[in-house]
């Protein structure tokens, strides 16, 4: 059992918890994900770690499915039956000194421990932030923290500036080809746009590949991918991998096979949560 130490909603649909799970804290680096079951009868899900200290880790998620929904029925003191990891390749951030981070939606909660621990190695970070609108924006004051330059940006321009990341990212690259890498992580689609933009700068990109992930074992083959013509698993060979060298329109249709099934876990599991509040 892993108790909650803390809960917060971040937004309408994105919450973040902080779990007492000391041994994973020790272990865990930015780029790695755990797997959790909120109770015995149910599915095993990746989530990446979105910090982490000496006895916690931060956990960040979105809710769009069954599990996500029952994880946020979950409240602080209450306890999550398995917490497994940390898993993953940890980011490299050791060879780089001048970089971008860019983090899209709820891709932020991957893009934060990145960017917060190439700051701690003392390279020069650009952070580029976006989100659809004001409602939606996560951990702000997080990523000021631990960047040099910090550019936020909303497609409504309900909040601060109004474009997409590629925006800004452009803006940037046009003024400085001295960065030595860039890195990406949010909805597939960002990644690509983003990917298609480095390449025309030659600047090396990485991406992150958690969003198609489900048993995060290599076991159930939904996160593979292909990656210079050659079939690679996000779980167990990423989740970072060089974004020049995916095939991101296969990705991207294989994304949503799955969407009308997690909508129908989702609608079913929140009738049964209301069927059982009525009865109480």
């Amino acid at each position: 059992m892993f108790k909650i130490i803390k809960k917060e909603i971040l937004n309408p649909t994105v919450t973040l918890m902080k779990i007492e799970a000391p041994l994973i804290a020790k272990n865990a680096k930015a780029g790695q994900f755990v797997i959790l079951r909120v109770s015995s009868d149910g599915e095993r899900i990746p989530l990446t770690i979105a910090d982490y200290d000496n006895n916690t880790i931060t956990i960040i998620f979105q809710i769009v499915g069954a599990t996500t929904y029952k994880l946020n029925q979950l409240n602080e003191n209450d306890t999550i039956l398995d917490v497994v990891g940390p898993l993953g390749n940890p980011t490299n951030t050791k060879d780089y000194k001048k970089v971008i981070v860019i983090g899209g939606g709820v891709g932020c909660a991957i893009a934060y421990p990145v960017a917060k621990q190439f700051h701690l190695e003392k390279s020069n970070v650009t952070s580029i932030i976006g989100f659809r609108n004001k409602d939606l924006i996560i951990l702000e004051n997080e990523f000021k923290q631990v960047s040099n330059q910090f550019y936020i940006l909303t497609d409504d321009g309900s909040y601060n500036k109004k474009g997409f990341v590629t925006n800004q990212l452009e803006e940037l690259l046009k003024q400085d080809s001295s960065y030595d890498l860039v890195i990406a992580i949010g909805p597939l689609v960002m990644m690509k746009a983003v990917c298609n933009l480095t390449k025309i700068y030659n600047v090396k990109t990485i991406v992150s590949m958690n969003s198609i992930m489900i048993d995060g074992t290599g076991m159930c083959g939904c996160c593979r991918l292909t990656v210079d013509g050659k079939t690679r698993f996000a779980c167990i060979d990423g989740p970072d991998f060089d974004g020049h060298s995916i095939d991101f329109d296969e990705a991207i249709e294989r994304s949503k096979m799955y969407h009308s099934i997690e909508r129908n876990a989702y609608d079913h599991v929140c009738n049964l949560l209301k069927e059982e509040k009525k009865n109480v």
